[in-house]
């Protein structure tokens, strides 16, 4: 991996020692203990509040209204009519 970025923060002194001590129990060097630490956070993240998890119930209701014909209301169709004339 070729690193094109930079990322600085401030730590106290306290903190840095403590992560230098962690990336040294792991053997690996401390950018790279701080970088995965990052990006498996990062990813806890992005999955926790980028995906949704229906219960069974919920799934089936889901489901039952993706086979439902689809029917726009006026204020729908009246957008989509402006949305022609437009281009």
């Amino acid at each position: 991996m070729t690193a094109a970025a930079r990322l600085d923060l401030r730590l106290s002194a306290t903190d840095k020692d403590r992560i230098a001590r962690a990336a040294d129990l792991r053997g690996v060097p401390v950018s790279a203990f701080v970088r995965d630490a990052i990006l498996r956070e990062a990813e806890n993240v992005m999955t926790a509040e980028l995906s949704v998890t229906l219960s069974p119930a919920e799934s089936r209701r889901f489901l039952a209204a993706l086979d439902k014909p689809f029917k726009p209301n006026a204020k729908l169709k009246k957008a989509m009519d402006r949305g022609l004339v437009a281009r």
